[in-house]
């Protein structure tokens, strides 16, 4: 398990935190069933390069389970998203108003498998759009859990 909260509030004379310093969602240690910056900010549909924002919640839970040897497989579930808060943003789905604002939390779901070296493990995951928050309210959960709208992480980390 892991969970992270971040916030890039802009100050003195700036209206907005620098590219480099603001936050994206989705990849390989992120929300594995978006590609990075694809998912967000809020319940947008944003086709940009780049879609960041300055405040990010991210958790992740993971059960790894031995198949043989060196070899491991693992389910995984990630939530979170990003949003623009106390920005110059006026796009208003874009934006964090409220704790309401939390039902655009992205959910996604798969599975990998993991070849520990002991010292750091490569690992492949597939995952899964299990709730968009960037589709219509009635169309969010497990309209896009098929094989055609998933993505596919390599990485490689400690293997804890």
């Amino acid at each position: 398990m892991r969970a992270f909260f971040g916030i890039a509030i802009p100050y003195g004379n700036s209206n907005s935190i620098p590219f480099s310093k603001s936050y994206y969602a989705g990849g390989a240690n992120d929300n594995r069933a978006w590609q990075p910056y694809n998912l967000g900010p809020g319940s947008s549909s944003f086709s940009n390069d780049f879609n960041e924002a300055n405040m990010k919640i991210a958790i992740s839970g993971e059960y790894r389970f031995l198949i043989a040897g060196k070899w491991n497989g693992a389910l995984f579930a990630d939530a979170g998203n990003i949003w623009n808060v106390l920005d110059v943003v006026n796009y208003e789905p874009a934006k964090f108003n409220s704790i309401e604002d939390l039902k655009e939390m992205a959910l996604g779901t798969g599975f990998g498998i993991r070849y520990d070296l002991g010292f750091f493990a490569v690992r492949v995951d597939m995952g899964f759009k299990t709730y968009n928050p960037a589709l219509e309210m009635g169309d969010r959960w497990f309209t896009q859990y098929n094989f055609a709208n998933s993505v596919f992480n390599f990485g490689i980390n400690y293997p804890f």
